[in-house]
């Protein structure tokens, strides 16, 4: 398996590409026009996983690498490793990497969560992180974009396959964060435990006060005994469909 690391020829957006930032344009993201893009189950991911010191982290299924980057920038001392299955998204990983100046504490790596073995030395990390596709290979409309279809559809690995490859990278003791589709809450809370991986703290997103969620943050420790903390639901907008306040909290703004 080829792994992709390092310099690129090019850090700036090319023609079919977009800059874009956060943290008030202190963190630079170079991203498709018209793939795939990270939006708010990223930033909530990035901020619901627990650091608290240098923990060596691994994102499983890194896209663009907004997930590796946002973690590097929050927290000075950590270390993040990225894998990510298309070549295209990780040189535009690297190049993100390079433009923020960050290419001592985080790495992209080309790789198959479906044979990580072949990548990654077993409980190597301390924390694992993901965002895995949510809808089954044949479920709805299939994406005609090829970033889409692979980040959306359990195309090239499935819930359990993430799961099993955090299980595998973590020792016991280890922590894994997801988000999933709160309908899906059911299926990831049993995944977890099938994967040896205990269920600890969970949070509900809501978009509105009052709207049913849509979307689930999970947190589990491989091998612990079972005691689920759950947590206030979160929600993302104010009735004024501004960003609510701790949404804005997370944005630095």
């Amino acid at each position: 398996m080829r792994i992709c690391k390092g310099k690129t020829k090019h850090s700036g957006p090319a023609r079919q590409e977009t800059l874009d930032t956060l943290f008030q344009g202190r963190l630079k993201v170079v991203q498709r026009k018209g793939g795939y893009r990270f939006s708010i189950d990223t930033l909530l991911l990035a901020h619901f996983v627990k650091v608290q010191g240098r923990e060596k982290i691994v994102d499983l299924g890194a896209g663009n690498g907004v997930i590796p980057l946002m973690l590097a920038f929050l927290y000075p001392a950590v270390r993040v490793v990225g894998l990510e299955i298309q070549e295209e998204m990780v040189q535009r990983a690297l190049r993100s990497v390079s433009l923020n100046r960050l290419r001592e504490r985080v790495e992209i790596l080309l790789g198959d969560v479906c044979s990580v073995k072949e990548v990654l030395p077993p409980q190597s990390f301390d924390i694992a992180i993901c965002n895995p596709p949510y809808r089954g290979s044949a479920s709805g409309r299939i994406n005609p974009d090829p970033e889409k279809r692979i980040a959306r559809h359990e195309i090239k690995g499935q819930l359990m396959d993430f799961l099993r490859a955090g299980s595998y990278l973590l020792p016991r003791g280890g922590r894994i964060a997801l988000v999933y589709p709160a309908t899906r809450m059911v299926d990831l809370l049993l995944a977890m435990r099938q994967a040896a991986i205990e269920p600890k703290r969970l949070r509900l997103v809501h978009s509105f006060e009052g709207a049913a969620a849509t979307l689930v943050l999970a947190e589990g420790i491989k091998g612990a005994g079972s005691e689920l903390k759950i947590l206030p639901p979160l929600v993302v907008y104010t009735k004024e469909r501004q960003y609510a306040p701790e949404i804005r909290a997370m944005l630095g703004v």
